[in-house]
């Protein structure tokens, strides 16, 4: 009685899991709305996928969408009674038993049983309890929760219900879970249109992913395949004839593995990536699992315009940057005095993981780890001199450093700055070979990008685009760590007009004299302050230069937010990936909202926008370079901006903003000792200003993005038009300014027939 007892409490005592013996069954909540892993989608604002996140790449259909040669080869290769039994099939239990004892072992699992192993994991984690672990007695429990999940299964569902369950929840190899997937991964199509033969080479995988592997397997695999086909055979679903045709067929594979994280590779994904990440560790979320539907604000056109202007720039400008130093019969990366580096590649590749990789293997034995440097192999490298971007050479390790320290590098962003959506992100060249983001991970001095911060620290404590300082030689006096020190501040040319400049017309020709004087009057510190007000991050030195952009690296992503304060009247934006995340179902659970600060008044703001212009409107403005895009100039459009170029050429900036978008563009060698040589090709003007300027060609020519030519907004209706009309007209017009539209200054500049030579610190 006692025995009869223990046998009848028994599916009781696993399914309450007594003193966690037993291990968790599956609940009803569990049973009525199993969680199978899902892939989360990563979308654009525009709606098109650009990757997944998955540790089961796997993505339900319906069995409707499925061929019915699945269905028709699961159930007569792994069930043949499943339209008869309810869970679980006693017939096939005493068959299992009986070969057992014979000696040849057979599973006797129904297709519920299967798919409760498979759904709820049964034999894994928190499920084997304190007997899982016990050798024979371990089977037995994870064998009768199994039994008693598949019955509950069945209860709860149909059978064509528990068939579509099963063939999205196994695996099929190659990381491939669910038959979407496994049609793609090993045909390269779609569930429902797999052949009779396709469709048993998947059945027959099942039985053992790896061994049964086609990519890996074939011979082993086409066997499981006809024992599959021969099975369709018995149950009726194909004539003997049709059988043995088939079976004569060869496995045909369109071979697509995906990896864990799919998509194209890009730079920005690796910021989604982890923005996403800190949601979902907040919020119990897991977007390896949960299946859910990450929409970005990047928006796949202007992303494609974004990387369409880039690679036509670099290209033709790489081009530019080769031939000048193959005339100058020198490699690029130079010193002070313009003089090669000497083993410049061999310090250098000392910092890189391959090289401590090799010399961990070769401890000791220099001559060992000498021949691996110089050991030729072929390689696929990045070129411009091919569609794909790539091509194979044969090179040894310090070969492939050096072709690639020869290369020029670029990133690019744009931002709504009203809302903080982040439009377009381009972090280089090519992700596939360079990896290093030069949107947020890269940061640089950003010479006279900067120099609007002091024009901006200026205008917030009382001064006016219109007030004056002479462009002359001067001497910064200051203390240093308890000493006086002294900085001449130099224009490139070594030559000052001696005009007395207004603040609008020195930012615009960008003028370093003047603006170290103004730096002087307003504070280093507090520069750097204003600075950080409105979206610098990064710290920043107090010192005298902190106004040519040399008191400390900044990043595009920074850049691009300061800028965009200027024009969303004084609000700082957050910059925002994040739009929204769904769950699987398309519920929206999280919506991400702008979030704004007031970091300077709407009026300095205005002025800010106004003194940004003068690029394009003041005589001898560095943005000038942007008459050369005629698609820019059409109904009264406006465009402020500001070149940078650091010491030596080595960074090549532009920012750019339009009464829709900010956008900031960096160019420059991979180190700082890699650059032109002159201004006629190193300054921001040549190289960074033309990528912003084929870029928003693009961006207006699209009509379906919807951004339209216009004038910036108009000034708050309580600024003293006195503070920046500087006694003439407001300028407007889209053409070349001609002499009679120049200010007082820039007609006695004409009068003396001095050409105003542009500052290379630009």
């Amino acid at each position: 009685m006692v025995v009869v007892g223990v046998v009848l409490l028994y599916p009781a005592l696993v399914r309450s899991n007594f003193l966690f013996l037993f291990g968790k069954s599956p609940g009803l909540e569990e049973l009525e709305n199993p969680k199978v892993e899902q892939p989360s989608e990563v979308l654009t604002a525009d709606g098109v996928q650009i990757g997944r996140y998955f540790r089961e790449n796997r993505s339900p259909v319906p069995l409707n969408e499925m061929s019915p040669w699945l269905t028709k080869a699961l159930i007569a290769t792994e069930d043949a009674r499943y339209y008869e039994h309810a869970g679980i099939d006693p017939q096939a239990l005493l068959s299992t038993v009986y070969f057992t004892l014979r000696g040849d072992k057979r599973g006797g699992s129904t297709i519920s049983q299967q798919l409760a192993k498979n759904l709820y994991k049964i034999r894994r984690g928190e499920s084997r309890g304190a007997l899982g672990s016990v050798p024979g007695l371990g089977v037995v429990v994870a064998k009768t929760k199994e039994w008693l999940t598949a019955v509950e299964l069945e209860r709860r569902y149909t059978k064509p219900e528990i068939l579509r369950m099963y063939l999205n929840t196994v695996e099929y190899g190659s990381n491939a879970f669910g038959i979407k997937v496994a049609a793609k991964t090993f045909f390269g199509t779609t569930p429902d249109s797999l052949t009779p033969v396709q469709a048993a080479t998947l059945i027959g995988v099942l039985n053992n992913p790896t061994a049964f592997n086609p990519r890996f397997h074939p011979a082993a695999s086409r066997r499981r395949r006809n024992v599959v086909l021969q099975r369709l055979g018995q149950a009726g679903a194909l004539k003997p004839a049709e059988v043995k045709a088939l079976q004569a067929e060869p496995i045909v594979l369109d071979y697509h593995v995906e990896r864990h994280i799919d998509g194209p590779d890009t730079y920005f994904r690796g910021a989604i990536g982890q923005a996403v990440s800190k949601w979902c560790d907040a919020h119990g979320y897991d977007m390896y699992r949960d299946g859910l539907r990450i929409y970005t604000t990047i928006d796949s056109r202007m992303q494609d315009h974004a990387e369409e202007a880039v690679a036509g720039r670099m290209k033709s400008l790489q081009q530019q940057f080769d031939n000048f130093w193959r005339n100058k019969g020198q490699n690029p990366w130079v010193d002070e005095e313009g003089h090669e580096i000497p083993d410049f590649i061999e310090t250098q590749i000392k910092r890189t993981e391959s090289y401590k990789s090799l010399a961990a293997r070769y401890r000791g034995q220099p001559q060992r780890l000498d021949s691996a440097l110089h050991a030729k192999r072929p390689m696929k490298v990045f070129t411009w001199k091919k569609k794909d971007r790539d091509t194979t050479l044969v090179l040894s390790p310090l070969d492939s450093l050096a072709y690639y320290k020869h290369f020029l590098q670029a990133g690019m962003m744009t931002m709504d700055p009203y809302t903080g959506a982040v439009k377009a992100w381009v972090g280089g060249l090519d992700y596939r070979f360079f990896q290093y983001d030069h949107v947020k991970q890269g940061r640089r001095q950003a010479g006279s990008t900067f120099k609007p911060f002091v024009y901006l620290t200026a205008l917030a404590n009382g001064y006016s685009p219109c007030d004056r300082i002479r462009d002359q030689r001067v001497t910064i006096n200051y203390i240093e760590n308890g000493k006086p020190m002294e900085w001449q501040p130099d224009n490139v040319t070594r030559e000052y007009t001696g005009i007395n400049m207004t603040l609008r017309a020195a930012m615009a020709r960008s003028v370093n004299s003047v603006t170290a004087q103004l730096t002087e009057k307003v504070g280093w510190g507090k520069v750097a302050d204003y600075a950080h007000k409105v979206g610098i991050t990064s710290p920043l030195l107090p010192v005298p230069s902190i106004g040519l952009g040399s008191a400390g690296d900044v990043s595009v992503y920074e850049m691009v937010d300061a800028y965009s304060t200027f024009m969303n009247s004084g609000f700082r934006s957050q910059p925002r990936l994040l739009a929204r995340i769904e769950d699987r179902n398309g519920n929206v659970i999280q919506q991400f909202d702008p979030v704004q600060r007031r970091a300077i008044t709407p009026e300095t703001a205005w002025l800010m926008t106004y003194m940004l212009r003068g690029g394009m409107e003041e005589t001898g403005g560095t943005s000038q370079g942007l008459w050369d895009f005629p698609e820019l100039w059409h109904k009264d459009n406006q465009i402020g901006g500001k070149t940078g170029t650091t010491s030596n050429y080595s960074d090549g900036w532009y920012m750019g903003l339009t009464k829709d978008l900010v956008s900031g563009v960096w160019v420059g060698g991979e180190d700082r000792s890699i650059h032109f040589f002159r201004s006629q090709q190193g300054e921001g003007g040549r190289m960074a200003l033309p990528v912003f300027g084929r870029y928003m060609e693009k961006i207006y020519q699209d009509k379906a993005l919807g951004y339209d030519y216009g004038p910036f907004p108009k000034a708050p209706a309580d600024l003293n038009k006195r503070r920046y009309q500087c006694g003439s007209t407001e300028y407007t017009s889209r053409r070349r300014r001609s002499s009679t539209d120049t200010t007082a200054a820039d007609a006695l500049l004409e009068q003396l027939n001095v050409r105003v030579k542009v500052d290379s610190s630009r």
